[in-house]
């Protein structure tokens, strides 16, 4: 990691502060890690967090076949998305997908940190030709191709973790992006 990047990290969680806006604050809480007030111990949303985060670390060695299968499917559920990328070379375009995974998981711990990028992402890719209605099938060909990678690891209790985690952050760029709920 550059020294650049590990300077700018406290810039961004200060600023995502600043820039969440008041509606989106119940998305945070949906994900935001906290301690069970009766136990004391993990809430089912912090053991989630922990879920997708480990469950990723399983998939990030293969992270070329899991790219490989994500836009497989994504065009095949899909196919109305194919053409936004034409032009795109899909094996740099899975290493871009990958590697914003990689950022979003490991974010999630301090979800407020990761949302100024995210709220980037998602009004860069209005550009693109994205619209609200693609984020449902991009969630639904993630959720196969995790189930695809992890095979026997991949649970209904991972299935609904995964799904808190992207409808969450789905529906905050949505929001971003459209000025609407998902």
């Amino acid at each position: 990691m550059s020294g650049k990047r590990e300077t700018e990290a406290p810039v961004i969680a200060s600023e995502a502060k600043q820039f969440i806006p008041r509606a989106q604050t119940g998305l945070l809480r949906r994900l935001a890690p906290r301690k069970d007030e009766r136990t004391g111990g993990p809430t089912k949303t912090t053991d989630q967090i922990a879920l997708v985060q480990q469950s990723f670390a399983k998939v990030a060695p293969i992270s070329e076949q899991a790219a490989s299968l994500f836009y497989g499917r994504l065009f095949e559920i899909a196919p109305e998305v194919k053409p936004l990328f034409a032009k795109a070379d899909i094996r740099e375009q899975g290493k871009k997908l990958m590697g914003t995974l990689a950022v979003v998981v490991g974010g999630l711990t301090d979800l407020p940190s990761i949302l100024p990028a995210a709220s980037r992402l998602a009004k860069a890719h209005v550009g693109y030709g994205v619209t609200a209605a693609y984020y449902a099938p991009v969630g639904a060909a993630l959720l196969w191709t995790l189930e695809q990678g992890l095979g026997d690891a991949w649970t209904p209790e991972l299935k609904e973790a995964w799904t808190g985690a992207y409808t969450t952050l789905s529906t905050y760029m949505i929001a971003e992006a459209y000025g609407v709920a998902a």
